[in-house]
């Protein structure tokens, strides 16, 4: 069995669906308690209530299953800034994963190329929509079989501090 940092593993090897409403109310409480051990959160209660009011959300995201073992993966999804200041991805985590990073392919005279992006700026009130064929996740070598069905957590970075967490659905095809 492999241990996983979200969720448990079950006998076969696979993880278990994993509650990401728990692990961001985790997230805050975290937040919370650094701040208030600071000293901020006497000075100012407001942040953490309008950082709950207001963040950017993961939604619809899946992970392509390759038709057989391969040390590489791809995910895709749409990442929704519903706030009044813009948000800046400057790097992914997975514990599922030894390396997540964001990439572009494009076509450049007639030929399809992909690139690493060092960040995505996503505008107020816009969206970021991570695709085949367009912006995607690289999910380089799964520390263990994925399996159709299961969940993985990604963490996205934010450029000035703090994290977005979202959950990616591992599908053999595109929804």
């Amino acid at each position: 069995m492999v241990p996983y940092l979200f969720g448990r593993s079950s006998a076969d090897g696979y993880h278990r669906p994993m509650n990401v409403s728990r692990i961001r109310t985790g997230l805050a409480l975290a937040a919370l308690l650094a701040a208030s051990m600071n000293g901020a959160a006497a000075k100012s209660p407001a942040p953490a209530a309008a950082a709950k009011a207001c963040a950017a959300q993961v939604r619809e995201g899946w992970v392509r299953l390759p038709p057989m073992q391969m040390p590489m993966m791809a995910g895709f999804g749409r990442i929704e800034n519903r706030c009044a200041a813009p948000v800046t991805i400057v790097g992914a985590k997975s514990a599922a994963f030894a390396d997540v990073s964001l990439h572009e392919t494009r076509i450049v005279d007639g030929v399809s190329k992909m690139r690493a992006l060092p960040e995505l700026r996503i505008a107020p009130d816009g969206a970021a929509v991570l695709k085949p064929g367009g912006m995607h996740l690289m999910l380089m070598q799964p520390h263990a079989p994925l399996k159709e069905g299961s969940r993985v957590a990604i963490e996205f970075e934010l450029k000035g501090g703090g994290s977005l967490l979202g959950e990616f659905e591992v599908r053999k095809a595109a929804p």
